[in-house]
Formats: C-alpha cells, structure tokens, sequence
C-alpha cells in the first residue's frame, strides 16, 4: 500500500494530476499507520498483518 501510495504521488506529481497526489498521500499515510499498528502486535479489522 505504501509501495502504491509512493508511486500515485510520484505520478501526480510528474503529470501535474491533483487527484493522483491526494490518493497517494491517503495510501502513505494508512500503510504507515497499518504497518506500524502491525509492528506493535495490535490487530487491525481482525488481521495482525497487512501486506
């Protein structure tokens, strides 16, 4: 999800698209959270990990 959000900001950034650059910063900003969430042990929605 990380890997995603990286490449929609890189994209919207590259081809001036404001809708690419929120999606990606939403997707940095969850996989972060998501992974940190899992990196502590606490499950998220039934799951320990995302990936």
């Amino acid at each position: 999800m990380i890997t995603l959000g990286i490449l929609l900001l890189l994209l919207g950034l590259l081809f001036h698209v404001a809708l690419l650059w929120s999606v990606g910063v939403v997707l940095v900003v969850l996989g972060a959270l998501l992974a940190v969430l899992g990196a502590v042990g606490r499950g998220v929605a039934g799951r320990r990990h995302f990936f």
